[in-house]
């Protein structure tokens, strides 16, 4: 494979301020979260400490959970041949997280990625699916994860903001898989392969965007044609847009998004919303921010709302959420962890099973 060699030489000052910069956006917690699993986390810890670039860190976990896997396949041993596979999937998804640029570096191991989860695939059929829905000319992607048995009770279409896209959700569809809830790994306009492969930005219609993942679990008998829409960190923002337009949609529940989206002066989120649109025009950065804002005078949430909060999120405060409350005109719950960081990746498993259990309860009610 054409890639850097793996590098343990000393560091510079710049490059150990870019490895303490990377660390402190991708913290263990978060990557625990993405299913990164606890010795990976300390093996990159290691690596990085000793000098080894980000990406290249952990595409190497990657390589050794891949080498696992097809040990476990040439053994008949398939549990353990998809629980490497997808431990090399977190891996890699945190290894294209050390560019927020579009450079042939990030393609190569965003394909990869992919390439990881198509073997997952090719072993559970069609309990793993890709997805690739039209969208005018061009494509959205995103992977289908159904329940072990039977057709779905419904299905929630669950997806990020800026850097957390698709399979980095893949614990959220297990805990709704348990729950006989299908789920959509989403990656709308600006994320993963619908914005590196196949160049659809954050320019279009949002709702309309989302909605097409909609259309799929009303298409599909076996999906329950019942769609609830879970949108973490900016991506709670989309959620909530596509709720207010979109009717069908049953249960919305939003994780640490701002309402009124805005460049931060941080780098790392500055530069993902510059990828996102496909511009680095701060002005029309801001321009397209304004207009995917959330007004609550225009737009009402007509089904159910769940609002998640930390306490201790250090990008957005409770107050960019309240206009998502003030604009749910049916049921509405607002639950805060007060030391939860941003999108509570510190209290995950506490979080992922309440809001498991929610989407279970608002999508088999009648209302």
């Amino acid at each position: 494979m054409n890639r850097p060699e793996l590098d343990r030489t000393n560091t510079t000052s710049s490059e150990q301020k870019l490895l303490a910069a990377q660390w402190r956006s991708m913290t263990p917690a978060r990557m625990f979260d993405y299913g990164v699993l606890p010795d990976d986390i300390a093996r990159m810890q290691a690596m990085t400490a000793e000098g080894t670039a980000w990406d290249i860190a952990a595409e190497s976990l990657a390589d050794a959970q891949e080498h696992r896997a097809g040990q476990a396949l040439t053994s008949g041993h398939l549990v353990t041949a998809v629980e490497a596979h997808r431990a090399a999937a977190a891996d890699l998804i945190f290894a294209q997280m050390a560019f927020n640029d579009d450079t042939p570096r990030k393609r190569q191991l965003y394909d990869r990625l992919n390439s990881v989860l198509s073997a997952v695939s090719r072993i559970l059929g069609d309990r793993f699916e890709k997805l690739e829905l039209e969208f005018g000319s061009k494509h959205l992607a995103g992977w289908l994860v159904r329940p072990p048995e039977g057709d779905a009770l419904g299905t929630v279409i669950a997806f990020g903001g800026q850097s957390g896209w698709g399979a980095a959700y893949w614990r959220h569809a297990d805990a709704l898989a348990a729950r006989g809830i299908a789920t959509i790994l989403a990656e709308g306009p600006g994320q993963g392969e619908t914005r590196l492969r196949h160049r659809v930005y954050l320019d279009v219609d949002i709702a309309a965007a989302y909605g097409r993942y909609v259309d799929l679990v009303h298409e599909d008998q076996s999906l329950g044609r019942t769609a609830g829409i879970f949108g973490n960190s900016l991506g709670g923002l989309y959620a909530a847009l596509t709720a207010a337009a979109d009717a069908r949609v049953r249960a919305c529940c939003v994780n640490g998004a701002p309402a009124r989206p805005a460049l931060l002066g941080h780098r790392s989120f500055d530069e993902q919303a510059a990828a996102m649109l496909g511009t680095s025009d701060a002005g029309r950065i801001t321009a397209n921010f304004r207009r995917l804002a959330f007004d609550p005078s225009r737009a009402d949430i007509g089904c159910p709302l769940l609002v998640l909060h930390g306490g201790h999120d250090v990008l957005f405060g409770l107050d960019a959420q309240q206009p998502f409350l003030d604009g749910a005109t049916a049921d509405k719950t607002l639950r805060v962890w007060p030391d939860g960081d941003h999108t509570i990746y510190n209290h995950c498993h506490e979080r992922t099973s309440f809001v498991a259990d929610w989407f279970v309860d608002k999508l088999a009610e009648r209302w």
